[in-house]
């Protein structure tokens, strides 16, 4: 199955991710990430089987595709193949970007993670659209997250792309503006997104605002 074509994409200013652990059907938080402004979602679950995500995504596409919302899958460049989705985000363990861009094609939308500058350095000659760096402050997203870079380490990063800059890793609402101050063109948030499923798309909203 192609991939959706990628004409022309913005990186939005609030970058969610969703995460298995809020309680709520998939399609139902990214409804309500949608309703709250989302134009761009990052479906992340690394303990689902091959099947179970590819259902889980077909059904967002079928949900966000005709809202004009990109749907990005974390890691899984065949689940994002076989699914039609916008492209996928790739850590520093998974398939090489060069390889995920001969599958995906030339219209695909990838992202690549990258906890310091070398490795930034590095990946600004890769064919990827835009860089993550994180974790920019603490975070319990990960079972073994990486050394933590500040906002210096944001800082440090921006001066070596020119790729759209995501900055990822405890990014709560009262750090959203200096860490775009730091560099950062787009904050990829989880946990602060759902402190409560009952009101995802309100929060969506606000932190939203916040970042523009």
């Amino acid at each position: 199955m192609k991939m959706n074509a990628v004409l022309s994409w913005t990186l939005p200013p609030v970058y969610p991710i969703t995460s298995p652990q809020v309680g709520l059907s998939l399609r139902t938080v990214v409804e309500a990430l949608i309703a709250g402004g989302a134009t761009m979602v990052q479906i992340r679950d690394k303990q689902a089987a091959a099947r179970t995500l590819y259902e889980a995504v077909c059904a967002v596409m079928e949900l966000a595709r005709p809202r004009g919302v990109r749907v990005i899958v974390n890691d899984r460049v065949d689940v994002a193949r076989a699914a039609a989705a916008d492209g996928v985000h790739l850590g520093q363990d998974d398939l090489d970007p060069v390889a995920a861009r001969a599958i995906l094609g030339p219209t695909a939308i990838i992202g690549y993670s990258t906890h310091n500058v070398a490795q930034a350095r590095a990946a600004d000659r890769l064919p990827v659209d835009y860089l993550a760096i994180g974790p920019v402050f603490e975070t319990q997203t990960k079972e073994q997250p990486d050394p933590v870079v500040g906002l210096e380490g944001v800082r440090a990063v921006r001066a070596v792309t020119t790729k759209p800059l995501v900055a990822i890793g405890g990014i709560t609402a009262d750090r959203i503006a200096p860490v775009r101050a730091a560099g950062a063109d787009a904050v990829a948030l989880i946990s602060a997104l759902y402190t409560g499923p009952d009101d995802i798309a309100g929060r969506m909203a606000a932190l939203l605002a916040l970042a523009r």
